[in-house]
């Protein structure tokens, strides 16, 4: 499986022409490091979490609001949601169509190379 194309700017990925925000780049090894260690636990209590509710574990609800909060929380540490990491006041545009927003030139390039 390739990476996904990257914007030029470095903010985004585009996944099924969809773009989605990056971790932020100024990060230091060790912060990024803590938070993709955090989003991967917070992942399996998610996991957890839904099987313990489809078992009809009662506290399964609370478990999984939990979790996904900390999937938020890990998102967040890593620059993917929340406030954007760059500062030239450029709005977010993750979840947009890539040929919906101010990439689609580029986008549109793209996809032509990818069919020749």
């Amino acid at each position: 499986m390739s990476a996904p194309p990257v914007t030029p700017d470095g903010r985004y990925i585009v996944v099924r022409g969809r773009l989605w925000r990056r971790a932020d780049p100024g990060l230091t090894e060790a912060a990024r490091a803590r938070a993709v260690a955090a989003l991967m636990t917070a992942r399996r209590a998610v996991r957890v979490a839904k099987a313990a509710e489809r078992a009809g574990d009662p506290g399964a609800f609370e478990a999984l609001r939990a979790a996904r909060a900390a999937v938020q929380g890990a998102k967040e540490a890593l620059g993917e949601r929340g406030p954007v990491w760059w500062d030239d006041g450029a709005p977010d545009e993750t979840r947009r169509l890539a040929r919906n927003t101010r990439y689609a030139t580029w986008f549109a390039g793209l996809a032509g190379a990818e069919e020749g």
